[in-house]
């Protein structure tokens, strides 16, 4: 199995389980994941499916490298974010650095997982229905169908619009998969 389709079925995993925002943006007034969220998800998942990711730093580069732990010379993805460094003036360098190492693999765990965080996205009426329906038409066959369905009916519980809009995505994507698979 390629790399890719193994990174493929650990996001398809992530989604499946919930996990809870611990950090908390008090002045914006939104939630946010800590890598202690996440991590310890990713890791036995990565073990389940055979992969190992990896974090590099440069001066200028920050680097995920996920590896198909059988195949380390050919099977790899990288993820990369140009360096940026934190700064607290009322922190000691090391504190800076340590902080810059953990918002960088944060965010290369977010990108390389397609973890969803707070943006425009979580501030817009209505934007969070359209993502479920993309990620819904997106699916690949009926189990990854009904993982993201899942997690759209939870995400919109009691939202009877936003409801039939992914219930009917569902549907139709539905139709396409088994209309592909009777070819």
């Amino acid at each position: 199995m390629s790399v890719y389709k193994q990174l493929q079925q650990a996001r398809t995993l992530f989604l499946s389980i919930d996990i809870k925002k611990s950090g908390k943006n008090k002045f914006a007034g939104y939630e946010y994941f800590e890598l202690g969220d996440f991590i310890p998800t990713i890791h036995q998942i990565f073990n389940k499916v055979g992969l190992c990711g990896v974090v590099r730093f440069t001066n200028e580069i920050a680097s995920l490298t996920i590896y198909d732990v059988e195949d380390v010379n050919h099977g790899s993805i990288e993820f990369t974010s140009p360096m940026v460094f934190a700064e607290n003036s009322k922190g000691q360098a090391i504190q800076n650095l340590g902080s810059t190492h953990t918002y960088m693999r944060r965010y290369l765990w977010l990108m390389a997982m397609e973890i969803v965080e707070h943006d425009s996205v979580d501030s817009s009426p209505g934007a969070d229905v359209e993502v479920a329906v993309k990620a819904i038409q997106s699916a690949t066959d009926l189990d990854s169908l009904k993982v993201h369905f899942s997690s759209a009916v939870k995400l919109f519980k009691g939202d009877t619009e936003a409801f039939a809009k992914v219930n009917a995505a569902k549907d139709a994507r539905k139709a396409e998969l088994l209309a592909k698979d009777a070819e």
